[in-house]
């Protein structure tokens, strides 16, 4: 576990997530999700937490304040020999969070993270098109733009675009 301090000078606690912690993790992104509610019942949640844990081009973290999660990064990745050298990164942190350090510090711990385990040799994610502030952190961080998926995502009656991007280690 890890102590850091964000750009308003409160404490957040940063540690790999744990099987323990599945029933936290589903009110989490049931709490930050907006429309659609995270369906994977407890024990199966329970049980892809135990198997990330012993894979090693895999890792979840969780970021708690007074022992509330306030965001959860990952990097997951197939165990086909094929494509387990690829990790998909995923963020999410809760908007009270938004703007305070927080996901781009997670960023730097996970690709640092994965440039040491002797697997993963390349990191992609997904953003909406018009999501420049996180564009923006990705870029800076060395992503690319790989593609673009056209009208992927429906939201609220609007059509966005999905931007593929890649950082290779």
């Amino acid at each position: 576990m890890s102590l850091r301090t964000l750009k308003n000078g409160i404490g957040v606690s940063i540690r790999e997530a744990a099987p323990k912690d599945a029933e936290k993790m589903i009110a989490f992104y049931n709490r930050v999700g907006g429309e659609s509610d995270f369906l994977t019942p407890l024990s199966e949640y329970e049980l892809f937490l135990a198997s990330v844990k012993q894979e090693q081009n895999a890792l979840i973290v969780v970021a708690e304040k007074e022992e509330k999660i306030i965001s959860i990064a990952s990097i997951t990745s197939s165990q086909n020999p094929r494509n387990k050298h690829v990790g998909t990164l995923g963020i999410v942190v809760e908007k009270s969070y938004s703007g305070l350090g927080l996901g781009r510090q997670l960023m730097i711990d996970l690709i640092e993270w994965a440039r040491t385990n002797k697997q993963t040799k390349k990191i992609e994610l997904v953003t909406q098109e018009d999501n420049q502030r996180a564009i923006s952190l990705y870029r800076e961080l060395g992503f690319q733009t790989e593609g673009l998926k056209e009208k992927d995502t429906y939201i609220n009656g609007v059509y966005y675009n999905t931007m593929l991007m890649s950082l290779h280690l």
